[in-house]
Order: C-alpha cells, then structure tokens, then sequence
C-alpha cells in the first residue's frame, strides 16, 4: 500500500491547482475562468496550493489503501484476467470505500484550505474544527464521501483493469508496456469524471459548511436542497476542471505504481 501513496503523493503535486480550481467552482458557481482570475488577482499564484499538506494526508491515507490494496483484494476475490467485470468494481469499491473512511478528516481539512480566500494557517484551520464540532467534525461528510470513493475506485480501477485487456487485445501491447498503461488511464479518467461528477459536488458542499454550523442535515439534505435550487445538471457541476484533473491524475498515478511494481518485482495490475 506504500506504493500507492507514494504514487499518489508524487501525482498531487501536479494536480492540486486543478482540483482547488474545481473545488472554487463547486462552492461559488462561478466559471473556470472567472475563478482562475479571482485566485490570481486576490491571492496570488501560490493559492493554487493552498491545502496541499492536507492533500499528502490524504493520499497517504486514503489512496494508499484504494490504490494499493486494489490488487491484492481484486486477487483475494478471484476476479482474476477472464473475470467477469462486476468483480474488478467491487474490489475497487472495497479499496475506495475503506481508503474514504482512513481519509475524511484530511479531505474536510483540504477543502475548508482550498475554500478559504483569507490568511487562515493549517493549525488554525485545525483548531477552529476542533473547538467547534470536536473529533466529528473530521468526519462530516463522510457517507458521501465512502460513496464517491466506491464508486471513483470501481470505476477507476475497473476500467482501467479492463481497458488494459482490451488495448492488449487491439494493439498486440503487454500489460507491463507504459504505452498500455497511459492508454488505459486515460480511458478510466474519463469514466471516472461522468460517475463521480455529482458525489463530487455534493461531498464538497457537505465538507465546506462553517465549523460552526451546518447547513445541510446530511447527504440526502444536500441533495434535495441542491436540485432544487440549481437543478439536477448542477450536480455535474465543474465537470470539465474535474475532467482535467482525474485525466492526468489517474494517469501519473497508475503510471508511477505501476513503474513500482515492476522495480518491486510485482506483477503489473
């Protein structure tokens, strides 16, 4: 599972501005460009990572765990290469949903940093959380989150397990090749945008509410009052910097484990 985080964390340093960028989106509806001109202007270029520590927390935690635990769970269930495809999802679903959990309080912290526009420190971010809601407050959010998770891992790793077969098949590749493994991340970036867009959107709107109130009473709450204000497309809200960011993350990610397996002497996924 070292392998995982370790691939994750090498992967975040290039994505985060991505993901605050669709994190400003999600909280303020406003444009891309709209939001990268905002941060500019008031903040600096720096404030594109903001909430970075949080993110090495994270993917430490939560991405180790769904991303290296994925084989040997999808092992463990037997979905091997002539596996029906619903068993690669629910091994990615095991691995995300357990990896959610390990990670919420790092994911609540990292979106209340990248939401901030003010001068507020890592330790006080920390401490505001505390004083106001205790140890729980690390964990709001985090039925949608394990949600998300189950459903981002087992697309994600489900595609790409399978894609790698099909490039296999169409292109005459290996699976140990970087050019199958590029192709088929690429392929789950996408997938991966359109079934976890609307979980997105929601576990952002659940972990960015005041340490000191709430305003939704929980998942379904969230959901209704967000369809109902801005309509159900809303949900997908961001779709494109969501896209630009899982596109290339995915594939750093799947990459780089995927170069460390091979230098562990691992077999490939």
């Amino acid at each position: 599972m070292a392998l995982g985080g370790s691939a994750a964390m090498f992967a975040v340093n290039f994505t985060h501005p991505l993901e605050l960028v669709k994190v400003r989106i999600q909280a303020s509806g406003l444009g891309i460009v709209e939001t990268c001109k905002g941060v500019m202007r008031n903040e600096g270029i720096a404030a594109f990572w903001k909430g970075l520590a949080f993110a090495y927390g994270r993917e430490m935690s939560y991405t180790s765990i769904k991303l290296g635990a994925y084989a040997p769970v999808r092992d463990a269930l037997g979905a091997g290469k002539d596996s029906p495809f619903y068993m690669k999802f629910l091994a990615g679903a095991i691995t995300g949903g357990v990896g959610s959990v390990a990670g919420n309080p790092f994911d609540v912290l990292k979106t209340l940093a990248q939401t901030n526009t003010g001068k507020a420190g890592l330790a006080e971010l920390v401490g505001n959380m505390y004083r106001d809601q205790g140890i729980a407050g690390f964990y709001r959010g985090v039925e949608v989150n394990i949600m998300r998770a189950c459903v981002l891992n087992a697309t994600k790793m489900g595609v790409y397990d399978i894609s790698k077969g099909y490039v296999c098949d169409y292109t005459g590749w290996s699976r140990k090749e970087v050019r199958t493994s590029f192709a088929a991340a690429f392929i789950a970036g996408f997938f991966m945008t359109c079934t976890v867009a609307p979980w997105d959107m929601l576990r952002t709107k659940l972990m960015n509410q005041p340490t000191d109130k709430k305003i939704y009473n929980g998942f379904s709450d969230c959901l209704t009052k967000t369809v109902q204000a801005d309509g159900v497309l809303s949900l997908w809200r961001g779709f494109v910097p969501i896209w630009a960011r899982f596109a290339p993350q995915a594939t750093l990610q799947l990459l780089t484990i995927e170069a460390l397996y091979t230098l562990c002497g691992f077999k490939s996924i």
